[in-house]
């Protein structure tokens, strides 16, 4: 049975940091891409990362480039995204996502496994 599990968020003031992870079961983490969504209230879902198979592409939203960081231990079968600098405008439902593809997509469809989400505030 395939499984995600997101886990790190919680309530941090701007310019903070958060690290969430995103651990994963009942399929190997490293013949696939991963990638990382988010939505905030009344807002559509936002692709915001993405990390190929070997890790050798990421792909960052503009919104959070240079800010954010995706990276993924096969060993432990965990995909993390670090989040530095955050600002009250990341708020939102994170989630992580199993692509069906080992390169990255922007697209949600590409994804066939998601988690249940982990919920980011950043306010003051």
């Amino acid at each position: 049975q395939v499984q995600l599990v997101e886990s790190g968020g919680g309530l941090v003031q701007p310019g903070g940091s958060l690290r969430l992870s995103c651990a994963a079961s009942g399929f190997t983490l490293d013949y696939y891409a991963i990638g990382w969504f988010r939505q905030a209230p009344g807002k559509e879902r936002e692709g915001v990362a993405c990390i190929s198979r070997s890790s050798s592409t990421t792909y960052y939203a503009d919104s959070v480039k240079g800010r954010f960081t995706i990276s993924r231990d096969n060993a432990k079968n965990t995909a993390y995204l670090q989040m530095n600098s955050l600002k009250p405008e990341d708020t939102a439902v994170y989630y992580c996502a199993k692509s069906a593809y080992s390169g990255c997509s922007g697209s949600g469809y590409a994804y066939d496994y998601w988690g249940q989400g982990t919920q980011v505030t950043v306010s003051s």
